[in-house]
């Protein structure tokens, strides 16, 4: 695998993270991440799809008239997703009762769309498959992240294992219930988009409107 090709399967990880850098996907990391086993199914699931999608588009690009190429691309995803879901239905029953309508939602995430479109679209089978499983990579990462802090502080499990023992069964630890509410999300993935930012500042967006001193000039 050459670097130029390796390049497509690491960058997505931190430096052209979808969701630290693009802020795409957020809302699957409100609903799956309130523990860890939600977050890694949602993580599989979308990358397997998000891989599979761009093989397939990157294999049909030349045949797609421009008019139609969006819904063609939504038909070939929908229908992965509808493949998703019910292999989780057969084997996964209870993973998938938990993650409720979010996998089928996995066809509205703007991830695997934008992939599509703008790289899949535009580039051979090898390389798409590579940025497609890069692109699912760096969202499961953000998600395990986020899953991870929050069920561990939320309830003091990893994986449903208790590892930190509650004041309710006689341990120490008080559970944060704030954790397992939506809005902690924000704030883990706001943290982490501060975090990633000031040791890479070249991700650091230029001021739209910066500050004038009474003078005219403009202030850092």
């Amino acid at each position: 695998m050459t670097g130029k090709k390796l390049h497509y399967l690491t960058a997505p990880l931190i430096d052209n993270n979808p969701v630290t850098l693009q802020i795409l996907g957020i809302c699957s990391a409100l609903a799956v991440t309130t523990t860890m086993a939600t977050a890694l199914t949602m993580s599989l699931a979308l990358t397997v799809v998000l891989t599979a999608a761009s093989a397939a588009i990157s294999l049909i690009r030349r045949h797609l008239p421009t008019s139609i190429r969006l819904v063609v691309q939504i038909t070939i995803i929908a229908s992965l997703v509808i493949v998703a879901d019910q292999f989780l239905r057969a084997y996964a029953f209870e993973m998938s009762q938990r993650l409720s309508v979010f996998v089928g939602l996995i066809v509205t995430n703007c991830i695997v769309l934008s992939r599509a479109e703008t790289f899949a679209m535009r580039n051979p089978v090898w390389p798409s498959i590579l940025d497609g499983l890069g692109n699912g990579l760096g969202y499961s990462l953000v998600l395990m992240i986020v899953a991870a802090i929050r069920e561990g502080l939320g309830t003091g499990a990893v994986f449903g294992v208790q590892v930190l023992r509650p004041v309710s069964d006689g341990g120490w630890f008080q559970p944060l219930g704030f954790m397992l509410l939506a809005p902690s999300a924000f704030f883990i993935i706001g943290l982490l988009i501060w975090a990633i930012r000031t040791r890479r500042t070249a991700q650091v967006e230029p001021d739209e409107f910066p500050i004038r001193d009474l003078a005219g000039g403009e202030r850092s």
